[in-house]
């Protein structure tokens, strides 16, 4: 009997990160073209399911065997930090099929990319997709760098049939959400020192008016609080998930 508890016990230190190991949190939203499978791969990851089409949101090897993982039709990268632009993440994922949408900065690592600057909207893929700025006006590196510095990395609004989902990056509640219109699903970042406080999530969902707020990339960021500061808000659905 103990030398086949050994046994199984090496067994699972052999075995590959499977699937089961890999057991992500997923949600649906019904567009006008079919649902939209959204895959919650955690920290500032995740996988969209749309028309037979997978796309990538910043794939970081750290979180997910991406080698298990669908290859995606199309990744998107926010900036060039190392959680949100890992080479491996993206070897592993990306075809020779496979469009990316980055930044000027992720395009002097990244080959064959398709760049957009802030304000920029091109279709790839057959979606809709709109870069805009992120970036930190308060929480800085040291006096007078930002963590994120103004025009380096995107969030993008990416338009799934009736429905707009953004995908903020990493930024602070800046004046440009204001100008966002008809977002359906969002998704902000609250990870302390980079990104937004609670109070400042609140802020930003209250300037743009998600149906849908998912709070990401939160590390050790308290959720209840983003869900006590919005409580009132009873158009705007706050929804935890596990993207730490």
């Amino acid at each position: 009997m103990k030398g086949f508890l050994l046994a199984a016990g090496f067994l699972l230190l052999c075995m590959p990160f499977s699937s089961a190991a890999q057991a992500f949190e997923k949600d649906l939203i019904q567009t006008s073209k079919g649902p939209l499978e959204i895959t919650f791969i955690g920290h500032g990851s995740l996988m969209f399911g749309y028309e037979g089409k997978i796309i990538h949101v910043d794939p970081y090897s750290e979180l997910a065997d991406y080698g298990t993982l669908p290859k995606a039709h199309l990744i998107l990268l926010t900036h060039e930090h190392r959680d949100h632009l890992d080479l491996k993440a993206l070897q592993a994922v990306r075809t020779p099929s496979t469009e990316i949408v980055l930044t000027e900065i992720c395009a002097r690592q990244v080959e064959g990319g398709i760049v957009m600057k802030n304000g920029d909207r091109k279709t790839v893929q057959g979606l809709e997709i709109e870069a805009v700025p992120a970036y930190n006006l308060v929480h800085m590196r040291s006096e007078g760098q930002p963590f994120h510095p103004r025009g380096a990395g995107n969030g993008y609004v990416i338009t799934f049939g009736d429905k707009k989902v953004y995908v903020a990056g990493d930024t602070e509640d800046i004046p440009e959400m204001k100008a966002l219109k008809g977002i359906h699903v969002a998704f902000l970042p609250m990870n302390l020192p980079y990104t937004m406080t609670p109070e400042m999530t609140a802020n930003a969902a209250r300037s743009f008016r998600p149906a849908i707020l998912y709070p990401y990339h939160f590390g050790n960021t308290d959720t209840s609080r983003i869900l006590e500061l919005l409580k009132g808000e009873k158009d705007i659905e706050v929804r935890i998930r596990n993207m730490k």
